[in-house]
């Protein structure tokens, strides 16, 4: 029987020590650092009250969001993907 081949969505990857401080240790899927991540924001209370959409950073998102203050949730995955190796 053939060997399932794993997606690439869910091949561990190395993590920055930048998002290992949101999400903590790496390697894991992107599935999971997402998932670890909206842990973190809904922890943190992090969403606009106004617009759920919207993110604000504290001072760890910062350094994942590249400084940018508010980011909206739809552009959280092109962050991450420059966290992740």
């Amino acid at each position: 029987m053939a060997e399932k081949k794993v997606s690439a969505f869910m091949q561990p990857k190395k993590l920055s020590p930048e998002l290992e401080a949101v999400v903590g240790k790496g390697p894991m899927p992107r599935s999971e650092i997402v998932s670890k991540l909206w842990v973190y924001i809904k922890a943190n209370n992090l969403q606009d009250a106004k617009d759920k959409r919207e993110i604000v950073a504290d001072e760890k998102l910062l350094k994942v969001f590249g400084g940018t203050k508010k980011v909206n949730m739809m552009k959280i995955a092109g962050f991450i993907s420059k966290h992740i190796s």
